[in-house]
């Protein structure tokens, strides 16, 4: 059976930060990734077309063999001397880490247990990667990333910069329409590639997977993540080179830079004293003495390099930068003012801040385009600021974030506080200054307080039109929630507690609730076929991406009070927590008997049945199995349940209102009963008599034995209920056919949840609304007049209360 992907990384992660000790994230990756390398290697020598070879005595098993030598750190390093050394011709230069540095890894027993222990997160059976599960699926890509990720979230301020957040890399991809690059002979190029991801990210959006990809990192070991990064992910022709980008670019032609169809980068924000000496007119022409970056802040030395190494006429690039470099004066103004007048810019993106590691600060993707840049109008302007969401300590951008930028990048067309097309003439105007908010204004949520409200009441007309958007979309829900006196001033109809019943209830809400009932429902009778027709071998990325974008455009068409992007954003989170999984498990196994895990809980000889709503498949959750087929039993079940509480109840409440009765089990401390037990109860029945109990205290005793005899009664037939349905639901299982299944999966579980999921995005409209005009009838509730008043009525109830303790004024 296919693996999850989830607990596979979640688990890899837990396991390897366990081991770290003292030591920073950014120095314990390059261990722990130089394992999961060997792993690959090992798993992968000897296949067809796998150009990497693994020397004798050095595979993972070899690995596996040194745990708890006394010289373990010395006798890994001698093996990966030896696979770097078989494999020079693509690895020679790889930097490797010191596995007996005892600074880093302790000395002694101590490096002996973190190095076996390093070496057994990585005998996880699930990690085997022989073979990928579908054609589109890379697990151990993706485990490198998902590794990648969490180390850089784990090395504090400078240190994160070796990684660019996939869902920035995505972005950057999908605007510098990469999808052309269809040969091998186009390029894309990194001058700052810290680990490769970004350069990884491109490559997936271009159309023929053997683009030439190029990259240079001034840090030696990052350059090698880098490297190692691009052969986990099957590349082995990646020319990764070592050295400073603006000092000595490795990547030269004819005495100039070279230059590539697509540059992309994520420079570190603002580098200090990167002028080195003699650099100051620029050999390669990147910049002059008259436009020279500021020695105290490099970003323009990347962004100028990064012009310079695309293709004079046909090279396009993008370039992550500080706000800072849109407005900020002296040299970098006139930088910013010649590359402007060259017409360079075809696009700023503004981002959230905090999205990425190492700095907290927002910043901008610079889009560089030379292809028809002298008929180019003007620059596209998208302010995404607001578009993310919290994720731990950082932010993040959300699927629906990055298919809003990507969607409105296409069209060019206007979007109110979102994004236009500025022409050069009103940038000039600006004196070329680019910060975005001159040119997309932000919507005004500052609220405007009317006094004339605040004096004699009513509802501003300005306000109530504020909500425009809602009245637009549902016509008659205003009439239903205002009257419109005729000095231009609403007042609220429905008493405040009422006003959601009023929404639910309007003619038009009705009806626009119904018309996204029918778009969801028009979807799936469009989906619901192809889903059940995913079957081994299936491309599971291509699927959802034709999937979302059949949501998106019903709901852009139907969808009214709802966002479209929000509706988009339920199917993209729902794929990435559960459907991904599944259906990767599809693409490699087809719908087969899903497997059953999990029918014993405990270790040893402490072993047990679980019960039946224990059972684990992760392809055909149990609830879904027990509410298509045993409703019936689990209705039964839950009713005993509810008798076993009542009678426990009923028990409880005997015991605490009777404690004189109970006095032969109290508890020292708290001088209660507790654990009252059968035995005593029974015992203290026979032997009333001799003890001399009261008939009162005897039939309390007697009432709850009974009580008790009739609690275990249904307790015994729980058990056996339980025990039946658990055997029957095993056996349902073994049962269901491959119709069954893909019904269960598509229908009960994927589309449910899904259509689910929207429809609460409507229920969240109704929140919206009623909150908004709650809100407003709030704010105008208490007139001036009436807050006098009882000024006045408190006034005097003080100077009452004083005279009355013989005080006056």
């Amino acid at each position: 059976m296919a693996i999850k992907k989830s607990q596979l990384y979640s688990a890899l992660w837990e396991s390897c930060n366990a081991l770290r000790g003292s030591m920073d994230a950014s120095q314990y990756k390059d261990y722990v990734l130089i394992i999961l390398f060997v792993k690959y290697l090992s798993d992968k020598a000897g296949q067809p077309g796998f150009r990497l070879k693994v020397p004798e005595g050095c595979s993972f098993k070899d690995f596996v063999a040194l745990k708890q030598d006394d010289k373990i750190g010395e006798k890994m390093n001698t093996k990966l001397e030896a696979i770097k050394e078989l494999n020079a011709r693509q690895i020679g230069d790889l930097a490797l880490p010191n596995f007996n540095d005892p600074t880093k890894l302790g000395s002694g027993r101590t490096m002996v247990d973190t190095l076996s222990k390093l070496i057994g997160v990585f005998e996880n059976d699930a990690l085997d990667f022989s073979h990928n599960r579908a054609a589109d699926d890379d697990l151990l890509g993706d485990a490198y990333e998902y590794l990648m990720k969490n180390f850089a979230a784990e090395s504090g301020k400078s240190k994160g910069q070796f990684y660019t957040p996939a869902e920035v890399s995505r972005v950057m991809a999908k605007l510098l329409r990469i999808d052309e690059l269809d040969r091998a002979e186009h390029t894309i190029y990194d001058p700052a590639c810290g680990s490769g991801s970004l350069l990884l990210r491109a490559l997936a959006e271009a159309s023929n997977p053997r683009v030439s990809i190029f990259g240079q990192e001034k840090d030696s070991s990052t350059a090698a993540l880098a490297k190692l990064n691009m052969l986990l992910h099957g590349i082995s022709s990646a020319d990764i080179k070592v050295g400073d980008t603006l000092a000595d670019p490795q990547f030269k032609q004819y005495g100039m830079v070279s230059t590539f169809d697509v540059c992309v980068a994520n420079p570190p924000f603002s580098m200090k004293n990167w002028l080195a000496s003699g650099m100051k007119n620029d050999q390669y022409n990147r910049w002059t003495a008259n436009l020279l970056p500021p020695d105290k802040c490099g970003d323009y030395a990347f962004l100028l390099h990064l012009i310079a190494s695309m293709k004079t006429d046909e090279g396009r690039g993008a370039c992550i930068l500080p706000h800072g470099v849109l407005f900020r004066g002296n040299a970098e103004y006139d930088i910013r003012k010649h590359i402007v007048k060259q017409h360079y810019i075809k696009g700023i993106i503004g981002l959230p801040p905090n999205i990425f590691f190492g700095t907290g600060i927002p910043a901008s993707i610079v889009i560089i385009d030379k292809k028809n840049k002298d008929s180019r109008k003007g620059i596209f302007f998208i302010d995404a600021k607001d578009g993310f969401k919290k994720d731990g300590a950082k932010n993040r951008l959300r699927e629906q974030d990055i298919k809003r930028i990507v969607d409105a990048w296409n069209a060019q067309q206007p979007i109110d506080h979102y994004c236009r097309l500025v022409e050069w003439s009103e940038i000039e105007r600006n004196d070329y200054n680019l910060n975005i908010p001159r040119y997309i204004q932000p919507k005004d949520t500052e609220i405007q307080h009317d006094i004339e409200a605040h004096l004699h009441g009513g509802l501003p007309a300005h306000d109530v039109d504020e909500m425009q958007e809602y009245w637009n979309a549902c016509p008659s829900l205003k009439v239903s929630l205002f009257n419109n006196t005729a000095n231009g001033y609403y007042h609220l109809k429905p008493a405040k507690a009422d006003i959601a019943q009023v929404i639910e209830k309007d003619p038009s809400y009705v009806s626009q609730n119904g018309r996204f009932s029918t778009l969801l429902n028009k979807w799936k009778a469009e989906i619901m076929p192809q889903m059940k027709a995913v079957g081994q071998g299936a491309r599971p990325m291509e699927l959802i991406a034709k999937w979302s974008e059949s949501l998106l455009d019903n709901a852009k068409e139907h969808s009214g009070l709802v966002d479209a992007y929000e509706v988009y954003d339920v199917l993209l989170n729902y794929w990435a927590d559960v459907m991904q999984d599944d259906c990767y498990m599809i693409a490699n196994d087809g719908w087969t008997y899903p497997e059953v895990k999990a029918l014993k809980s405990g270790k040893g000889d402490k072993k047990k049945a679980i019960m039946y709503d224990e059972i684990v498949c992760d392809l055909v959750p149990v609830s879904i199995v027990l509410a298509e087929y045993f409703t019936a039993e689990t209705t039964k079940i839950a009713k005993l349940s509810f008798s076993i509480e009542s009678l426990q109840r009923e028990l409880s409440y005997l015991v605490e209102s009777n404690t004189d009765v109970f006095r032969f089990n109290y508890d020292d401390e708290d001088d209660k009963p507790v654990n009252v037990k059968i035995a005593d109860v029974k015992k203290a029945i026979k032997n009333a008599k001799t003890d001399g109990t009261t008939k009162e205290y005897l039939a309390i005793l007697k009432l709850w034995e009974s009580t008790y005899t009739k609690k275990e009664g249904y307790v015994s037939q729980w058990k056996q209920k339980c025990t039946e349905l658990t055997e029957e639901v095993v056996a349902k299982y073994a049962a269901l056919t491959e119709d069954e299944i893909k019904m269960l999966v598509v229908e009960r579980k994927w589309l449910a949840s899904v259509v689910g999921g929207c429809e609460a995005l409507m229920q969240n409209v109704t929140h919206h609304i009623t909150s908004d005009v709650t809100s407003l009838a709030e704010r105008y509730e208490v007139t001036l007049g009436a807050t006098e008043g009882k000024v006045n009525d408190l006034e005097q109830e003080v100077l009452r209360s004083l005279k009355e303790m013989g005080f006056t004024l």
